[in-house]
């Protein structure tokens, strides 16, 4: 393991004792955290130097009362200031102090008692930190830049937040119901893992479990414990969409299915940061299918699927772009049920919605196009299509965008123009969109061919066409007229 910081640990305070000095803002929001983990809150400070947010703190009531929720802590208020006989028995000990003299009083007397401490926004005094926290307890994430760089530490906190639905905590909850009945019933390895993967993807819903889910629970285990399940109720495939290439752009239900993955079989469109999101243990193969180069048989990656999700593995297919927009999942699908393998999709954004957000543009301008069509660029013979409505293509009303079509640009071009398209008529071009080696271009449909050259053939090419692209094709005519303007000025 490389250097770390800090060491992240998880410390209970439940009934115990915390000391704290200090009535401000920083004591209240210390002061919350340290209650809401059940902490005895001894608060010294006088009266006077109470600020509204503590004041909101000491009025709710203790764990005594009848209006109290018992599994949170206590604070009570001593009228006075701290002094160095209050760190008896202390777990922690907090303080929020104007001063750096009397912050490091304070430490220097919590150190002498054994307590570790913490001063407020004095990190020179700190035996450890608040990182920011997400609470799903009993699921808890710690987020800790040491001090450094807090607004980050509040940035990944937001992004872990919309990874875990609020529900998980009752989920959590339940896993500590069901635990002993999983450990006692099923045995170690294949069985006891394809539980708690199940309850791990039910998890991650918005909805709460109630009864029904525990008897559901628990009515699996006794279904696994019976015996070891046969290869095609234990195998599963899901075809996974992962977008243009960006892993930011990955659903959360792509990730998801990434880290539950025993195989997963990826095109090479797929990029690195993607495969990063991806479970460590799962083992890859790359079945990616390009033109011009050695590629892998469709009939083969559909062995493949079928073979590992009859061996009981969870096999991902993980596609670039949308799985429903010329990736083949059709064939896929129907291997699979002939098999009879469960089968699930997860959509993903098509490359040409990433070629809309590339150029800054809506394919379905209200005013430019009241159609979009997506259109393939090759068939099965490597050329396009033979029964293309290429009248119907040519309307200026329409978006189109071309999947694949880079090598196919010039007969495109001539094959709108001849059934009526305006050779003026805008179009933008595109290679690895979203990735860092993106290229792109615009002009117009009579120097198509010309464009998608200089991007180049051999690459991943998406060709859109139509009057939504007008302001980047000529936005692109003044990046050339100057050009040239400097050209002949030198």
């Amino acid at each position: 393991m490389g250097p770390l910081a800090s060491l992240p640990v998880f410390f209970g305070l439940s009934g115990r004792r915390v000391v704290m000095a200090g009535g401000g803002p920083g004591a209240a929001w210390k002061a919350e955290l340290l209650r809401a983990a059940g902490a005895r809150i001894d608060l010294y400070t006088p009266a006077d130097e109470i600020d509204p947010e503590m004041a909101e703190l000491l009025a709710i009531p203790d764990s005594n009362s009848d209006e109290a929720d018992a599994s949170v802590g206590t604070i009570v208020h001593h009228d006075r200031p701290w002094s160095i006989d209050i760190f008896d028995h202390a777990a922690l000990a907090v303080a929020d102090t104007e001063s750096a003299q009397e912050g490091q009083a304070f430490a220097c007397a919590a150190r002498a008692a054994g307590v570790p401490v913490n001063v407020v926004d004095k990190p020179a005094f700190c035996d450890f930190n608040f990182g920011s926290i997400v609470n799903r307890s009993p699921v808890v994430v710690g987020i800790s830049t040491d001090g450094a760089a807090p607004i980050v530490g509040q940035a990944i906190r937001r992004r872990i937040e919309t990874l875990l639905p609020p529900a998980l905590a009752g989920w959590a909850q339940l896993a500590a119901r069901l635990r002993g009945a999983a450990m006692e019933k099923l045995a170690p390895g294949p069985l006891r893992r394809a539980f708690w993967e199940r309850f791990a993807d039910a998890a991650f819903t918005p909805r709460d479990p109630g009864p029904i889910d525990e008897a559901t629970a628990n009515r699996l285990i006794e279904e696994l414990a019976r015996g070891p399940l046969s290869g095609e109720a234990a195998g599963r495939v899901t075809l996974v969409g992962a977008g243009p290439g960006e892993a930011e752009l990955l659903t959360l239900k792509a990730v998801r299915a990434l880290q539950s993955a025993d195989v997963i079989l990826f095109d090479d469109l797929i990029s690195d940061a993607v495969l990063e999101l991806a479970r460590r243990e799962a083992r890859r193969f790359l079945v990616g299918k390009r033109a011009a180069r050695d590629s892998c048989r469709q009939e083969d990656i559909n062995r493949m699927m079928v073979a590992f999700a009859k061996a009981g593995k969870h096999v991902v297919r993980l596609k670039s772009g949308d799985v429903s927009v010329f990736g083949r999942a059709g064939e896929e699908i129907a291997a699979l049920a002939q098999e009879n393998i469960p089968v699930a999709i997860v959509p993903g954004i098509t490359a040409a919605s990433a070629l809309a957000a590339s150029f800054g543009v809506s394919l379905t301008h209200r005013d430019r196009a009241q159609q979009l069509r997506f259109v393939t660029g090759h068939s099965r013979k490597g050329g396009l299509p033979d029964d293309l409505d290429w009248a119907a293509l040519a309307d200026d009303h329409v978006t189109t965008v071309f999947y694949m079509g880079g090598r196919m640009a010039g007969r495109i071009a001539e094959q709108l123009i001849a059934h009526g398209l305006s050779p003026q008529t805008p179009v933008a071009v595109a290679a690895n969109l979203s990735r860092d080696d993106e290229t792109r271009g615009a002009g117009t449909l009579a120097g198509l061919a010309a464009l998608v050259g200089e991007i180049g053939y051999e690459r991943p090419i998406l060709i859109g066409v139509g009057r939504v692209f007008a302001e980047a094709a000529a936005a692109a005519e003044h990046l050339t007229e100057d050009a040239v303007a400097v050209a002949e000025a030198s």
